[in-house]
């Protein structure tokens, strides 16, 4: 894994963004500056139902060193209509993300004040913890939480209902600002002062540029002070969830820091390296089982993020354990063939409303099965139950399932109605669905073909299906006018029509799946043509440039950006397939793998220093400099890069380019990716 180095550059830009997760859905985010720039930057942002049910307790703080010389501020908040105070930022000096974030401020005086933030695995819980590096006599911190208690959808605002008494009982403060919602329990080694005040009109940058209401009221109950001349400050902060993290065994709250610093600490550094610790933060609570989170800040988890990321994430860095606990999982919510898309925050159906989902779960239950197998950690009970789901999967697929997904006589499978987004090109504007894609979408073909070459392992029924299917996919997509693959076939299910415009789907003929489906002429073609037309540094474009409804930037409001998300747009989850497939068509020589690293890899690793640190970017703009956008923290984007790494560039990377390898192989109104947090 040397290739994916621990590089982290000294200087990073002030607005990128640092993540830590709880492994249940909930987490701590902010930004470099110390400015909570977006809604979701919070301290404390905790899950009831993990990993949905996400709600803001505390959002964050303001933090002050009083000395005899004066006054210096460590934090720095934005007020509308613009005002920035107080100027803590301007003291920050040093800025590192490994092993959690840390924060050098540089005061007036000489001396060096260290913060630190960090969130132990499996609690809803944060620690924040001060240090001055240098003697400063009768150095007081002072430090004021900023409370809410809201969906961390929303926002907040100043209102009579809000109670902000506290409860002290020694180092333990409680907070709860509304009866319906948890606790919040403080455990500090400092003097808490009960001052209740209303903090108005915050003002989240990254809102206003999305288009989104942007102002925020927060409450704070009090100042809590330290004597950094004595010894470290520690603050501890707990969502009183019934989980046991607001309980604190009797020990001080230095000691209950350092215990948990310690054994986080340690659970870090047994990552191999950097990619590995990031990967670590998708993962969390489902039921009984496990899950991944589709990205940071607002997704939770969607069914074909989870299972396209899960091969990256776990089955090719030998997460076996935890690949085997998602699949388990997921199995329990297969319904007429169908895998839930996504699964809605408060209490609705899940929303059976995606093609590819429950293909992509097939797809990742043969490689489980592949690694399982040679390591010799497969059960035969595990074996048989996720062997079934495919088996309902593939019946119900080919019988004819919800919103018009059936096979045709021609081994293909057709899908889609009016009104509904089934592909991962699913962005919607209330009636308007801006990619529709009705008929046979080509990366769905392929993830069929592929689906029945796994399953016919175990089921021969399915091999002719395959071989009819294979057949059908060569005759009925190839564009010879253009040397490339047409997007979708039978539009609309009108036989014989084409959507002929030149996008990524059509990769996936080629790489990112075992079956390649052309012939090594047509395959060289179509990866040529991609690199040509599509690829840029951060990824893909959905839409070549030139076609019909390109747009360039991703920016504006919630319509404008909607109907660029799949019009243009990059996507950095698809280097992961355009990779595999040009080292395929060019045979997996020495000098192909280090040319594909050099020109398509190295990119990718320098903007682990750019926006979400230690992880790649949802989305970038198809217009240079391709700014990245969206979700700054996203599954499928690290997960494709540590598959590459592991499956394709790495020593394990064994796979034929023509053939699988031997083991591989209406609810309520939907919502699109696009608008999860809107």
């Amino acid at each position: 894994m040397n290739q994916l180095s621990e590089r982290f550059e000294s200087s990073v830009p002030a607005a990128a963004e640092w993540l830590e997760t709880d492994g249940r859905g909930g987490f701590a985010s902010g930004t470099v500056s110390g400015q909570r720039t977006r809604r979701y930057h919070a301290l404390l942002l905790v899950a009831r139902t993990p990993p949905t049910g996400r709600l803001v307790l505390v959002n964050g703080f303001d933090a002050l060193v009083r000395t005899q010389d004066g006054e210096f501020a460590l934090s720095s908040q934005f007020y509308a209509p613009g005002v920035l105070h107080p100027d803590g930022a301007s003291r920050r000096v040093g800025f590192e993300i490994d092993p959690w974030p840390r924060w050098t401020f540089l005061l007036e005086i000489g001396a060096r004040i260290v913060q630190e933030i960090f969130v132990p695995s499996g609690r809803p819980a944060v620690v924040v913890t001060w240090r001055a590096l240098d003697p400063m006599p009768r150095a007081e911190l002072l430090v004021r939480p900023f409370l809410s208690g809201r969906d961390y959808h929303a926002l907040h605002r100043e209102n009579p209902s809000i109670d902000l008494g506290s409860r002290v009982e020694g180092e333990r403060v409680v907070w709860q600002p509304y009866r319906d919602l948890p606790a919040v329990v403080s455990l500090a080694n400092a003097r808490f002062g009960h001052e209740p005040l209303w903090y108005r009109n915050f003002l989240y940058e990254e809102e206003h540029s999305r288009g989104l209401d942007d102002i925020e009221d927060l409450a704070s109950p009090g100042t809590l002070r330290w004597d950094l001349s004595t010894g470290d400050a520690v603050w501890i902060l707990a969502a009183d969830l019934d989980t046991g993290a607001a309980q604190t065994p009797g020990l001080p709250a230095a000691e209950l820091a350092a215990d948990l610093r310690a054994s986080e600490a340690r659970r870090r550094r047994s990552f191999p390296s950097r990619l590995h610790r990031s990967a670590e933060a998708y993962l969390a609570r489902r039921g009984t089982g496990k899950t991944i989170v589709a990205g940071y800040p607002w997704f939770t988890d969607w069914g074909r993020d989870t299972f396209i990321a899960l091969r990256g994430l776990c089955i090719a860095g030998g997460r076996l354990d935890d690949a085997r606990a998602i699949l388990l999982e997921w199995a329990e919510h297969i319904s007429e063939g169908m895998l839930p898309n996504r699964f809605p925050d408060h209490g609705e159906e899940p929303q059976f409303n995606s093609v590819d989902a429950s293909l992509w779960y097939v797809i990742a239950v043969g490689e489980f099965l592949e690694a399982a197998s040679a390591n010799g950690t497969l059960h035969r009970g595990h074996r048989q139950r996720l062997e079934e789901a495919v088996e309902t999967i593939l019946r119900g697929y080919s019988a004819g399932t919800r919103h018009g997904i059936r096979m045709t006589p021609d081994g293909l499978l057709a899908a889609g109605e009016p009104g509904e987004q089934l592909t991962w090109m699913d962005a919607r504007v209330g009636d308007w669905v801006v990619t529709p894609r009705i008929g046979k979408p080509v990366e769905v073909e392929a993830l069929w073909l592929n689906a029945l070459a796994i399953a016919s392992r175990f089921s021969p029924r399915w091999a002719e299906i395959l071989e009819r299917g294979r057949r059908a996919f060569g005759e009925r997509f190839w564009n010879d006018a253009g040397g490339s693959l047409h997007d979708v076939v039978d539009c609309d299910h009108r036989p014989g029509t084409v959507d002929w415009r030149f996008r990524p789907n059509q990769i996936f003929a080629v790489g990112g799946l075992p079956l390649v489906l052309l012939p090594d002429d047509r395959a060289r073609a179509v990866v040529d043509a991609v690199e040509s037309r599509l690829w840029t540094p951060l990824g893909l474009r959905s839409l070549a440039p030139g076609e019909p409804g390109y747009v360039g930037r991703y920016e504006g409001g919630v319509l404008q950006r909607d109907g660029a998300y799949h019009q243009g747009t990059v996507w950095p989850w698809l280097i992961g397939p355009f990779v595999e497939a040009w080292v395929r068509v060019r045979g997996r020589t020495a000098r192909s793998l280090e040319d594909a690293r050099a020109r398509f890899v190295e990119p990718l690793l320098r903007h682990l220093d750019e926006a979400g640190l230690g992880h790649i970017s949802e989305i970038a703009d198809a217009d240079a400099p391709h700014t990245p956008r969206g979700c700054p923290f996203q599954a499928w984007s690290l997960g494709e890069l540590l598959r590459l790494e592991h499956a394709v560039l790495g020593a394990r990377a064994d796979r034929g380019a023509s053939r699988p390898s031997s083991g591989v192989v209406p609810p309520a109104p939907a919502r699109s990716r696009a608008d999860e947090g809107s």
